[in-house]
């Protein structure tokens, strides 16, 4: 096996406390290496934007290979995890490098909340690998051809930067991904998840707080900082929410009135129903039955 003693540095770019952006393109005819020192409290997002390159973990012992248009997320609050990456010819990496405390706040206000660091969680280790979407690839393509002007590079990377997390992780209708991976352990996202199941299957005569904690087998708190964090909203909000959405559905179908729809979605007096509707939409729904009708 021939050794690669050819060796290169990350381009860096701070973008914010906590997080920075490392791009390398090897245009060589040889492997590369490039190294970087990370500790235990940041997540690592990679992105192969062109060939191949491969990590190496402990001394060489396990290797963990990148290909093109893939990424890969890391994760590991047991250990450092330095970056030694071997990267091929003719190859484009571009890396996201966040604090877990800044990933954490992009996600809650409760910045200083993080429950998958509790003593529960704290020995769990995230990785996971995916595919670029066209989308991504872009912003990947701009971060890796940046030409204006220096004075900007900074604010222009951290646009792109949280613009490339936001793709990451934004819901893929298709999939069944429903919350940032850090935010709960899997256990409670599960029975979270039966939470907003049961109370979408009941929202005419949905359960209380309390009841609905019992029901899922989870503590009232537990209940309503994880739904927060997974679905953005408190259960009643996003039930709100939800059953709107439906009431105007069954509007739009033509096939009932306004007092029958505000029955189907829990309101037993119309006055109620109309008043709640209007604050979501602006609108009372005899107007927007008009207007869909119409």
């Amino acid at each position: 096996m021939i050794k690669n003693d050819a060796r290169g540095t990350f381009e860096e770019t701070k973008v914010d406390d906590g997080f920075f952006v490392l791009t390398f393109q090897n245009e060589n005819k040889e492997t590369v290496t490039v190294e970087r020192d990370i500790d235990s409290s940041f997540i690592q997002f990679h992105f192969c934007v062109k060939g191949s390159s491969a990590f190496q973990f402990n001394n060489g012992g396990y290797t963990l290979n990148i290909k093109e248009e893939t990424s890969l997320l890391l994760y590991n609050p047991q250990r450092d995890l330095p970056i030694h990456l071997n990267v091929n010819p003719n190859s484009w990496l571009v890396s996201l490098i966040i604090s877990i405390k800044k990933f954490h706040s992009l996600f809650s206000q409760e910045a200083d909340y993080i429950t998958f660091l509790s003593a529960d969680n704290v020995d769990k280790k995230y990785y996971k690998d995916g595919k670029i979407l066209p989308s991504m690839s872009i912003v990947l393509n701009q971060l890796i051809h940046y030409n204006l002007n220096q004075s900007i590079k900074n604010l222009y990377f951290k646009g792109k930067a949280f613009e490339l997390l936001s793709l990451y992780f934004n819901r893929n209708e298709d999939a069944d991904v429903e919350q940032c991976p850090f935010l709960v352990d899997e256990t409670n996202v599960i029975k979270i998840r039966r939470a907003k199941d049961i109370i979408i299957s009941r929202m005419a005569e949905p359960p209380s707080l309390q009841e609905l904690a019992d029901e899922i087998d989870l503590s009232l708190k537990k209940l309503k900082e994880g739904f927060k964090q997974i679905y953005g909203d408190s259960v009643f909000s996003f039930l709100l929410d939800y059953k709107m959405e439906v009431a105007r559905k069954y509007l739009e179908s033509g096939d009932y009135n306004v007092n029958e729809v505000g029955l189907k979605v829990g309101y037993s007096t119309a006055s109620h129903f109309i008043a709640a509707f209007k604050k979501k939409y602006g609108t009372t729904p005899k107007k927007y039955l008009m207007s869909v009708s119409s």
